[in-house]
């Protein structure tokens, strides 16, 4: 959070505004799944977010997640799945669909990437 908000969204991917709404949102789900009781994780609300940022992002492997960030690769399989989950049923955070770019009269000109470069993925 130190850095100025155009090294931040070079690096995190997303604006300040919309991380700090998308913690609020883990804090939330979390508040309300660990309200009576129940381990706690290692790893803070934040620094879940930017590990399933980081592996969405930069294509990083989960083994390299966890040894940045002192876990095992369950956890971090666990963490991102949980964080994606969370974030999509909030459904703040969901890009608008084909249909509404297609509505939308003030778009002139749609740019897409179509370069390939393989990745082996699961």
């Amino acid at each position: 959070m130190k850095l100025k908000d155009t090294d931040f969204k070079q690096i995190v991917g997303v604006k300040k505004d919309t991380y700090a709404a998308m913690v609020e949102q883990l804090q939330i789900t979390y508040a309300t799944k660990h309200k009576r009781r129940g381990r706690h994780t290692k790893l803070s609300l934040e620094d879940q977010l930017f590990m399933t940022l980081k592996y969405c992002r930069q294509y990083v492997t989960q083994k390299e997640l966890a040894f940045e960030f002192e876990v095992g690769e369950a956890t971090v399989h666990d963490t991102i799945v949980w964080v994606e989950n969370t974030l999509v049923k909030s459904g703040k955070f969901s890009l608008p669909g084909k249909k509404a770019l297609f509505e939308d009269n003030d778009i002139k000109v749609v740019v897409v990437d179509v370069t390939e470069s393989p990745i082996e993925r699961p």
